[in-house]
């Protein structure tokens, strides 16, 4: 889906400010603990990275950008709870009024529906037994495709033509592993695009490569 979190290419954020080299983990202690809240919220929930990564994409822009890095992740948490009904919606907001010292009802306590999913191994590698359907040096182009799903096909790429460089081992297809439809391993492709190809002749030159599952590309003929 074309939410807040791909901002790739997108313009008016400003210039870059790379981190310290000395920048801690975690500059505050709640940082740290919102970290591991969101680590457990997700496996609590049956979820897996691309599910996580579907509700950082469906916050909206307040909660994915005013609340920074960490706190991006606890509201995804707490998405990923209220999806399988481990959460009630507005229960947090109660209890926190009641920590407050406000007395206001708090939503009962629903039936939990996990998702019924199961990885068929450890991590995203999977092993197939067709070739691929690119080869090293051929010219494709990324679909031009708006998902109302998951998917990690990046707008500003889409459209565009670009080089493989590389085929990487198949593996799970983030676009259906998100919605628990099956992982539907894919080889990935590293392909070169340039940035005039991209953003125009007014655009630095350099070359950007992306990682794209199969399916994300065409041939240009």
């Amino acid at each position: 889906m074309d939410g807040i979190a791909d901002m790739g290419g997108t313009p008016g954020w400003g210039s870059m400010h790379p981190p310290r080299r000395d920048e801690p983990v975690f500059e505050q202690p709640w940082e740290g603990r919102a970290f591991a809240l969101a680590i457990f919220s997700n496996r609590a929930s049956g979820g897996n990275v691309d599910s996580f990564r579907h509700a950082l994409e469906r916050l909206d822009r307040a909660a994915y950008l005013d609340d920074g890095y960490y706190g991006r992740w606890l509201n995804a948490g707490e998405l990923r709870l209220l999806d399988s009904a481990i959460l009630a919606p507005g229960a947090i907001d109660a209890r926190a009024r009641n920590l407050r010292g406000e007395h206001v009802e708090e939503p009962p306590i629903p039936e939990p529906a996990r998702p019924d999913y199961a990885p068929t191994a450890e991590g995203s590698l999977r092993s197939l037994d067709t070739a691929p359907v690119f080869a090293v040096g051929e010219r494709v182009r990324a679909k031009n495709v708006s998902v109302p799903g998951h998917t990690r096909l990046p707008r500003y790429v889409r459209g565009h033509t670009g080089i493989v460089e590389l085929i990487q081992p198949a593996h799970v297809l983030p676009d259906t592993n998100a919605h628990f439809l099956g992982e539907n391993p894919q080889y990935v492709y590293s392909v070169r695009f340039d940035s005039h190809e991209l953003w125009g002749t007014d655009a630095a030159p350099f070359a950007l490569t992306v990682e794209m599952y199969e399916s994300y590309l065409e041939t240009t003929s």
